[in-house]
């Protein structure tokens, strides 16, 4: 990367002069690009990112996603999900529901883009917008529809693109054909009706022509071309990130800040742990005040106390450089507010998040001490 020093033996580089000792010259900094703001997740989701984004977006020229995560149970040998990252906005008296969308969409000035790393179920996507659209305007586990699946073909290099379904259907078909064949074989019970879906495909084929554009390009040209501002909308967050979450109860893509350079092309539902986790009456209290339900489920989210051991453990992957507190208003009814502060394994004092998350199940190992604020009661 030009205006990097070279990292040498530490002997003293030369310089274009033969002195010896000096540090070479830095080059130029080149043009960056339009800046990019991006919204993640500093835990394992439901942290308001939805409310955060439609406040940006206000002021934003390109809303973009990246990614559709997926959870994995233990139950289930088969990763299943679907348009599962729900956001939900509510603009005046109207609720909006955001699957695939950006939430960002509800600004009418700003463009939004869905990137080579977001699964695409085209029947959703339109019922999404059709939904919406029937909405109005404002003022300004899993839900088994084979993401995983899907990014596994992905992975083994059997997946079907959009550029596919738009470059030449015939071939696109008989892709489609031998993936379905395979899937058959590999579960007896699943039925296809491959004609049919083929069928329907050509149609969706037809919308969605004109909404297509070339990613890598797009964004390059939105980086560097006239100034803009953009936003990028993590799904889930830090925690369920394939490579860095608390696996096996992780998505099937990376949702930390490494996942939006391959998701843009620009340079556990109702499982697994939860140190903080108030499976008691404050946690019924969090969930019922807070409206703690799956946008796409409507299942109830387990709710507990903030833990900043995984706020940090987050930041050291992604380098957040802002942090929202939401919800902040939830809590006005409770005496005392508590946050997580250190873990202990065996009774010793850790200063990190273990590798393998189930040192943490509740009943095993004990939850992380909390650090308590105490309500001052006004006159």
């Amino acid at each position: 990367m030009a205006g990097v020093e070279n990292a040498g033996s530490g002997r003293g580089q030369q310089n274009g002069d033969g002195a010896r000792g000096k540090r070479p010259r830095l080059a130029a900094e080149p043009d960056r690009g339009n800046r990019v703001t991006v919204v993640l997740g500093a835990q394992w989701g439901n942290e308001g990112k939805g409310k955060v984004v439609d406040l940006l977006a206000m002021d934003a020229d390109l809303v973009c996603r990246c990614q559709t995560p997926t959870r994995r149970s233990p139950d289930r040998p088969v990763p299943t999900g679907g348009n599962n990252a729900g956001h939900t906005v509510v603009v005046g008296l109207v609720e909006y529901n955001f699957h695939l969308l950006p939430s960002g969409v509800l600004n009418r000035h700003a463009t939004s883009f869905l990137g080579n790393g977001v699964i695409i179920h085209l029947p959703g996507l339109f019922e999404e917008a059709e939904k919406n659209l029937k909405k109005g305007p404002g003022d300004l586990g899993t839900t088994k529809k084979g993401i995983g699946p899907v990014y596994a073909c992905k992975a083994s290099r059997t997946g079907l693109r959009i550029c596919d379904l738009l470059a030449d259907f015939h071939e696109f078909s008989k892709k489609f054909r031998l993936l379905a064949q395979q899937y058959k074989a590999m579960y007896p019970a699943l039925t296809i009706n491959t004609e049919a879906e083929l069928q329907q495909l050509k149609l969706y084929a037809e919308r969605i022509q004109p909404l297509v554009k070339d990613g890598v390009y797009f964004m390059h040209q939105a980086l560097h071309r006239p100034p803009k501002k953009i936003l990028v909308e993590g799904a889930n967050a830090a925690l369920l990130d394939i490579d860095f979450g608390t696996y096996p109860f992780v998505t099937s893509s990376n949702c930390t800040v490494r996942g939006i350079c391959t998701g843009l092309g620009i340079p556990s539902l109702g499982v697994g742990t939860f140190p903080t986790e108030q499976n008691n009456e404050i946690g019924e209290l969090l969930q019922s005040r807070g409206q703690e339900f799956g946008v796409t489920t409507g299942r109830k989210c387990r709710c507990g106390w903030l833990d900043l051991m995984l706020v940090r453990y987050a930041h050291m992957i992604n380098g957040f450089t802002i942090l929202a507190l939401t919800k902040l208003d939830i809590l006005d009814t409770f005496p005392d507010i508590k946050v997580g502060v250190e873990y202990r394994l065996e009774g010793k004092l850790i200063a990190y998040f273990p590798g393998e998350p189930s040192l943490l199940s509740v009943g095993q190992h004990p939850r992380p001490p909390a650090q308590c604020w105490t309500r001052i009661q006004d006159d």
